[in-house]
Formats: structure tokens, C-alpha cells, sequence
């Protein structure tokens, strides 16, 4: 049988096509889901913290919703209770006990703590930002001119206003700067020197917040004023065996390095009594550290005691 070599040709050539045809049908890659683009789609969820439930709003500490006003402190690093109680000018169980605290060393830092007392009212800004509070009972008021006011005056600059009410006084913005010395007869405090030793180191309001006072080991330290027990212990670290007085609602004296305590915690004790014996307990030698606080805030002794 007789095949043209053109139909043989055209014929392979035919074939080739479809078998290229169909290799080509298979070779086609399969469909892509873009889902980077694909409007059901969501943005991955961040990456977990440790510790932390992502989506979980964070708690926030007590007392936050008073933050910066008068009459609270926050609680900073470093901060206990008998510090907050000494920079305030308060008792610690106080403020313990006006915050509701169950546990008084389980305080955090950013929380806020009322430093003054429920029924009262601050007549300037917390003592926090370096400017000291003073608390103004309902009951009364004090005029300009007795000296129960001259403290809240002299810590803030402020002076009295009269009230709309009642033609008492409150504060407003001061007229002249606080006096150098303290003001006769404030509060009716007439302080004694706490022991006899010489003045071995002065106060410095960076390095030094009080005297400290030379003496021989179990010499007696005096309370320098009538006054109460608001601490009695070594909790405040620097200060070793403490003790602790609040004589009004101005003013605080701290005693320490002792090596014994003679009283303890709520006791009231007279001016003159002997509260301590002389120590080294976290200090170099004996010695007494002696501290007057006017509303928290330390003061140069110098000022309040009797030449000697």
C-alpha cells in the first residue's frame, strides 16, 4: 500500500500536537488561596507576655482613684509602713488601720494610701510632693492668729482667709515667705536635749536629718517631750533600735541606734522619762541619732532645742 511521505508528515505532526496538548493539561499548576487578602481574614493575635492573659484587663492597685490628692501618699520603692508613718507624720498602725490593711508588709508599690485621718480635711497638697498636709477637724477652725494655725502656715507658705461661712479662717495664697525659726510657743512644745553627750554630727537636710550625739553604751536617752509611742522597734532600716514619739499634730522625735528599748508601742511618756539606753545598732560607734519631724518633713534641731 502506497502512504504519501506528506500524509506520514502531517500526520506525526498531528500527533505530536495532541500529546503536547495534553502534557501541557497536566503540567498546569494548581489554584492559590490568597488568605493574606481574603476579606474574611483577622490579624494574627500578639504574642503572649509571660504571666499575662492577653485580653485580661489589668487590676488596678488600691486606692489608685486617689492619686495626687491631699492627704494620700504613693507608695514608692523601698517604702514601709513606719517610713510612710515617719515622712507623714504618723503612726503606722493609723495609717494601717485607716486603709484597712489586714497585713501591714503587704504593701505594693503605686499603691495609695490615706495618710491622714477619715474626718479630716488637708489644708494644703500631700506630703508626697515635698509640701507637708495638716488635718483641719470639722468641729473647728483655727483663727490666724493662734498657733495652732502658725504650723500649716509655715509648711506651705500659706496664709489664712476668712471663711464665707462663719468669718473663720481657711488658706490662700501666701504674702510672705515662712519664718527662719520656729515660731514662738507653736504648738506649746518645749523640747529637752534627749542625752548629754557632745554634738558629734549636725544636721544636714541631704546627708544627715537630725544630731547625732556622742555617749557611752547604755548611757540613758530622754524623751524630749511629752508625748506617745507611735513605734518601738528595728523595722526602719539605717536607724536600728527605734523609738518613735508623736507629740501633737506637728510634731515627731526619732531616737536611734539603741541597744535596749524601755517602751513600747501606745505607751504615753513624759518629758524627761527615760525611753532607751545608748547603742550602735546599725551604726558605726554609740552614738544617738536624734530627729525632730514637723509634719513628716525632718527640721534642724538646732531651732527647737535649748542652748547648751
Amino acid at each position: 500500500m502506497f502512504v504519501s511521505r506528506g500524509l506520514v508528515v502531517g500526520f506525526t505532526v498531528a500527533m505530536a500536537g495532541l500529546v503536547l496538548s495534553g502534557c501541557g493539561t497536566r503540567m498546569n499548576k494548581a489554584p492559590v488561596e490568597d488568605r493574606g487578602t481574603s476579606s474574611s481574614s483577622s490579624a494574627p493575635a500578639p504574642a503572649a507576655q509571660p504571666g499575662v492573659v492577653v485580653g485580661t484587663p489589668i487590676k488596678p492597685l488600691p486606692g489608685a482613684e486617689n492619686a495626687g490628692k491631699p492627704g494620700y501618699y504613693t507608695v514608692k520603692p523601698g517604702d514601709t509602713l513606719i517610713r510612710i508613718g515617719l515622712e507623714s507624720g504618723q503612726s503606722w498602725k493609723d495609717i494601717a488601720r485607716w486603709n484597712n490593711l489586714e497585713n501591714a508588709n503587704l504593701i505594693e508599690v503605686g499603691q495609695v494610701l490615706r495618710v491622714l485621718p477619715p474626718s479630716a480635711a488637708p489644708a494644703v497638697v500631700a506630703s508626697e510632693s515635698g509640701v507637708v498636709t495638716r488635718p483641719v477637724t470639722s468641729s473647728s477652725v483655727a483663727p490666724a492668729s493662734t498657733p495652732a494655725a502658725a504650723p500649716a502656715s509655715a509648711a506651705s507658705g500659706a496664709k489664712p482667709a476668712a471663711s464665707a461661712a462663719s468669718g473663720t479662717v481657711v488658706a490662700v495664697a501666701p504674702a510672705t515667705p515662712a519664718p527662719a525659726a520656729a515660731p514662738a510657743g507653736e504648738d506649746e512644745l518645749a523640747f529637752i536635749w534627749p542625752a548629754s553627750g557632745s554634738l558629734i554630727a549636725g544636721f544636714d537636710e541631704a546627708r544627715n536629718k537630725g544630731f547625732d550625739i556622742a555617749g557611752k553604751a547604755g548611757d540613758p536617752v530622754l524623751a524630749a517631750a511629752d508625748g506617745r509611742v507611735v513605734y518601738a522597734g528595728a523595722g526602719l532600716r539605717g536607724y536600728g533600735n527605734l523609738v518613735i514619739l508623736k507629740h501633737n499634730n506637728t510634731f515627731l522625735t526619732a531616737y536611734a541606734h539603741n541597744q535596749t528599748l524601755l517602751v513600747k508601742e501606745d505607751q504615753a511618756v513624759r518629758k524627761g522619762q527615760k525611753i532607751a539606753e545608748m547603742g550602735n545598732t546599725d551604726a558605726d560607734r554609740v552614738k544617738l541619732h536624734f530627729e525632730i519631724r514637723r509634719q513628716g518633713k525632718p527640721v534642724d534641731p538646732t531651732r527647737y532645742l535649748p542652748s547648751r
